[in-house]
């Protein structure tokens, strides 16, 4: 599902180049749950664009669901994106004006899919919020805000989902729901999850984990310390 090689990132600044990723090597099987961990400023979100044709690489090789991303142009790679991926952010982006129905039928609106509203009602009731549907972002708590996103995150029906600090504006017992949810979704649909998170035990529940330190992946012994200090 996922194969980078000597995936390297480098982006300018006024002070000269900074080096984001430092030959990334990284396999993931399809339907597997991957986490990945480590401090703030590692390269963890610029490896998560990566893998999901945000951004491009300054040097290496990156397929994805057996799609070489380097041979895209950008229409390609938004035709990548709205079919197989997934994501899921920290911050949730729902548009603020648009219901939770509409903010999860836009992109299948955006393919003419004219089943669009109904795909969108089912999934919102699936997460569990079948009496929410016609209410704003503003009007629904966190939690509720983060289940519309999963809900358009997996609306499109994609391979992949990448999930980054998902719980990380939850409380714990709202994250922990969030995540349940995120799982479930997965191994219902046979999708790949790539989790980033800074909480181990949450990292813990993914079949296999690795960390990011100053852009370079490591694994697995650093990875089993790490989760062997989880609670």
């Amino acid at each position: 599902m996922i194969e980078l090689k000597d995936v390297h990132l480098t982006l300018p600044s006024a002070a000269g180049p900074v080096l984001i990723l430092r030959g990334v090597d990284l396999a993931a099987e399809p339907g597997t749950s991957l986490s990945v961990v480590g401090p703030s400023g590692s390269g963890k979100s610029s490896l998560m664009s990566i893998i999901g044709g945000i951004e491009r690489p300054t040097s290496g090789s990156v397929r994805v669901d057996g799609v070489d991303l380097g041979s895209l142009d950008e229409d390609g790679l938004a035709l990548f994106r709205r079919d197989r991926v997934g994501i899921l952010f920290q911050s949730f982006h729902l548009i603020p004006t648009m219901t939770a129905l509409e903010n999860v039928a836009l992109p299948l609106e955006l393919a003419g899919d004219r089943d669009a509203f109904a795909t969108a009602e089912a999934l919102l009731g699936e997460v569990g919020l079948e009496a929410r549907t016609t209410h704003y972002p503003g009007q629904l708590s966190g939690g509720e805000q983060q289940r519309v996103a999963l809900a358009r995150a997996l609306v499109n029906r994609p391979r992949l989902l990448l999930a980054d600090e998902p719980t990380g504006n939850l409380d714990a017992d709202t994250g922990r729901a969030v995540v349940d949810l995120i799982f479930t979704a997965c191994a219902v649909r046979g999708m790949t999850l790539l989790l980033i998170t800074h909480d181990p035990a949450l990292a813990a529940r993914c079949a296999r984990h690795v960390v990011m330190e100053r852009g370079r992946l490591h694994e697995p012994v650093a990875a089993r310390a790490l989760m062997a200090a989880a609670p």
